[in-house]
């Protein structure tokens, strides 16, 4: 199986990512005006609900795999020389890594 996003599956994963980020960011906007948390104890009250941590876990998921298509895009279309667009691609897909582990770390503080 392959499990690289290319061609359709790239672009539908894209629009579906930009979907879901838009309207989460949508709800969060509209949460945060609406009730918004007095002190630090009730917002981190807030994100610990299951559903609010599902839907940030969702958001950074969506974020990450936004970018990565993104920017592997712009890469493979601008970067020629194959050991360079290597590299590029290698040093983008550890920095979304990283960006992740510490998307991570952040809800899991929150709930644990």
């Amino acid at each position: 199986m392959n499990w690289g996003l290319t061609g359709f599956s790239a672009w539908l994963v894209q629009r579906l990512s930009a979907l879901y980020i838009g309207t989460f960011l949508l709800f969060v906007v509209i949460a945060l005006t609406l009730y918004a948390p007095a002190d630090f104890e009730s917002w981190r009250h807030w994100i610990a609900t299951p559903g609010v941590w599902a839907a940030w876990f969702m958001f950074f998921v969506a974020v990450i795999l936004h970018a990565w298509i993104g920017i592997r895009d712009v890469i493979l279309d601008y970067i020629r020389p194959m050991g360079l667009r290597l590299m590029v691609l290698v040093v983008l897909g550890f920095g979304l890594l990283a960006l992740a582990v510490l998307a991570l770390r952040a809800l899991l503080s929150v709930v644990v």
